[in-house]
């Protein structure tokens, strides 16, 4: 929301509407989106609107019933609509088993979604994009954009390590907006209360690393892949889609740094 309002007042001169969508390659065209010069109801930031004419989607639980407003659910298209995918090339049998079998005559994108009051849908991640932690399962995006609603945060990523009584132990990486004063100390007790208030205390991240960027595709999406294997000590990998290889130095180099001093306070 808080990029969404930016763009619209600061390049938009909040004149021009900025059009958030919702699609799949595999849906062969955005499905939930708003329509200027069409559409009468206000455009809200951060939300995909509603769906296009012609598309019926919904938001269901585990069981495929609707849930009531503002609840987490599944995202699913209910019925079918111009442009969608038949099959997979050559592999008929994976198009059916990923999006056809979680429920039946229904096709499951494979997203956590929200639908508001007012009919209004909150994209929030991939289902299979989560964390568990002590039991309870929490989207990515759901802690990203909770960090991000910090006033002097301007991006975030975190990720899951193993952990022996929790299973998984969350870390956060998080890039700051420029000219920011406040104390590492004092923003590191502020997120943790963000995130508190926001999602719970189970979803307390264990670590912050900060940092002035984060590793990128060259399309803008964070790899979160390399940022799991820096806090995992593994092998990095395929980087060939990096944008900049300086991010992942710089990861690299906080992550053993905030280790050195952990491991230096144990000791004493």
């Amino acid at each position: 929301p808080k990029v969404w309002v930016w763009y619209f007042e600061i390049i938009g001169k909040s004149k021009c509407p900025i059009i958030d969508t919702w699609w799949q390659t595999e849906t062969g065209g955005m499905m939930l989106s708003s329509l200027p010069g069409l559409e009468t109801s206000p455009l809200k930031p951060g939300s995909a609107t509603r769906p296009i004419p012609g598309v019926d989607i919904d938001v269901v639980d585990e069981n495929g019933n609707p849930i009531p407003p503002g609840t987490k659910g599944y995202l699913v298209i209910k019925r079918p609509w111009p442009g969608m995918l038949l099959t997979l090339w050559g592999d008929d049998k994976k198009y059916k088993d990923v999006y056809w079998s979680k429920y039946e005559n229904i096709y499951y994108p494979g997203d956590y979604a929200l639908k508001d009051s007012d009919g209004y849908f909150w994209l929030l991640g991939r289902a299979d994009d989560m964390l568990k932690v002590a039991g309870h399962r929490i989207g990515t995006a759901e802690l990203e954009s909770s960090l991000v609603s910090h006033n002097d945060v301007a991006e975030s990523a975190v990720c899951g390590i193993p952990d022996e009584i929790k299973g998984e132990s969350i870390i956060a990486f998080v890039v700051l907006k420029e000219n920011v004063t406040t104390s590492i100390d004092v923003l590191r007790a502020e997120l943790i209360e963000t995130i508190r208030n926001g999602i719970g205390p189970i979803a307390t991240p264990s670590e912050f690393y900060f940092v002035t960027k984060l590793p990128k595709t060259r399309s803008g999406k964070i790899m979160r892949r390399l940022l799991k294997s820096i806090a995992k000590k593994e092998k990095i990998g395929d980087i060939s889609t990096l944008e900049d290889g300086a991010a992942v130095e710089e990861v690299q180099s906080a992550f053993d740094e905030l280790q050195s001093t952990i491991n230096k306070d144990s000791k004493q």
